[in-house]
């Protein structure tokens, strides 16, 4: 049986978000509210993690069992009856005949660390309960903590202050370590006699200092915060950003400007590349050393490997480029798009489903979809892969060497032989041969001084119409 057990309350509608969607799933740098404070519990040492669901349950449990499998339980509050209420169905629900200890804390507080939740693990000792307390200059709305002699006696829900109580500025943040056994015997204790007719946790702190102590320990509101709206998610946010640039700086990636680069929390920077302004790198991106993604780029799940260079603007997504490849600038990756050594696509192209052959180049205003490129091909500029007709997907194959001459159509399914080449402007509906000449020209016919007659005409109809 685990010794160290999370539970964390995560059944509020929370309708201050004006949201469809459940606050606990609100995302700050790709993780959900409540994966963030169930990882931080997993990473201070708990076994698994008991989440209380109500409000978007199914959408709950999908999210964290899809990052953290079966780490997490469930227990389910169909009715929502204070944070007793919701503590006492977890430890009914999930934690029948547990023995060890648990900690609490909420599934809308993305900032708390792990070693935070450690110290409050560590600091209980033998005592039945130990809890997190911080100061704030206005503590409006928080439950007041309650001292005799110095120790910890009990908390005070604002609704119930009296008015001295409410001049205590030292607060409760609702974070605590508490022995299992004696959290099961004050669960049955708890009452609704307040003034929200609601089962409070916080009555179990001053039955703890009647059993053995409360233990305090002394903690930080700009970790303990939570998240009621969304300007506070938005805060969170940037609080979250600059944890993860400052931690990728310190292993040695370049971040030009920290307070505008935007990388998710799942993602991989290798040491020694460089990070432009306004990028975003989001999903679980994986960047290698000696790589540069330049100004504006935005990237979702992509692999770029060593030394490739995405120029400004790229967008990209469930792609890899490979080493020492060039995108950009303005170029669209879509899904599947595989760069290979030294390949190219250049600026305004866009690519999808469509694999590049090393030192091959997709230069310029360009369509690629559907495509396999050899070795060594050259894709010239407005060059369109015509690979839908209307009811399914196509592939054009380009064997190493192919020349694509610029403004060509390549009417797919269709193979160009290796060292093949297409004219400029030529339609592609059939294979071209190793080492051919393809062309599909229309005859051009030039008529002596007959731009001037157009013009005129054109001018005349033009007054006519007026």
């Amino acid at each position: 049986m685990s010794q160290l057990v999370g539970i964390v309350l995560a059944a509020g509608q929370g309708t201050r978000m004006k949201s469809q969607t459940p606050k606990v799933l609100h995302r700050l740098a790709g993780r959900s509210l409540v994966a963030w404070s169930v990882g931080a519990a997993l990473e201070a040492g708990a076994d698994r993690c008991v989440v209380v669901v109500g409000h978007g349950r199914e959408q709950v449990e999908a999210d964290l069992r899809a990052r953290f499998g079966d780490r997490v339980d469930f227990a389910h509050q169909a009715e929502q009856r204070g944070t007793g209420h919701a503590v006492r169905c977890a430890m009914e629900q999930a934690l029948e005949g547990f023995s060890g200890a648990v900690f609490v804390l909420y599934g809308d507080c993305p900032l708390v660390l792990p070693s935070t939740i450690r110290r409050l693990v560590d600091a209980r000792g033998r005592a039945p309960l130990s809890l997190v307390t911080a100061t704030l200059a206005d503590p409006t709305g928080y439950g007041r903590i309650l001292r005799e002699g110095g120790a910890v006696v009990g908390i005070r829900e604002q609704r119930d202050c009296a008015p001295r109580e409410l001049a205590i500025d030292e607060v409760n943040p609702g974070l605590y370590a508490i022995d299992a056994a004696f959290l099961r015997e004050a669960m049955g204790a708890l009452t609704t006699d307040n003034a929200q007719g609601e089962l409070y946790l916080t009555d179990v702190v001053a039955m703890a200092a009647k059993a053995g102590g409360a233990i305090d320990v002394p903690g930080d509101m700009g970790e303990l915060r939570g998240v009621n709206d969304r300007r506070e998610l938005a805060l969170c946010g940037e609080v979250l950003r600059r944890r993860i640039n400052d931690a990728l700086a310190s292993s040695g990636v370049g971040i030009v400007d920290p307070a505008c680069t935007y990388v998710d929390a799942d993602v991989v920077v290798e040491p020694d590349t460089t990070i432009a302004p306004n990028v975003h790198l989001r999903g679980r991106c994986v960047v290698r050393s000696g790589a540069i993604i330049d100004v504006g780029c935005v990237l979702q799940d992509v692999e770029v490997d060593a030394g490739a260079h995405l120029l400004p603007y790229t967008v990209a997504a469930d792609s890899r480029v490979g080493p020492s490849a060039h995108v950009g600038p303005f170029t669209h990756l879509r899904p599947a798009t595989v760069l290979h050594e030294g390949a190219k696509v250049g600026n305004f192209c866009e690519t999808k489903k469509t694999i590049v052959g090393k030192d091959s180049k997709v230069n310029h205003l360009s369509y690629v979809g559907d495509g396999v490129l050899g070795e060594g091909v050259n894709v010239g500029a407005g060059t369109i892969f015509c690979n839908y007709d209307g009811f399914q997907k196509h592939t054009t194959v380009l064997d190493d060497g192919a020349f694509i001459g610029s403004d060509s159509q390549i009417v797919a399914p269709v193979r160009v032989g290796k060292g093949a080449y297409v004219a400029s402007g030529s339609t592609v509906t059939r294979d071209v041969p190793d080492d051919a000449l393809a062309m599909s020209r229309t005859k051009q016919v030039n008529k002596e001084g007959y731009a001037s007659r157009l013009k005129a005409r054109f001018a005349f109809s033009k007054k006519s119409s007026t």
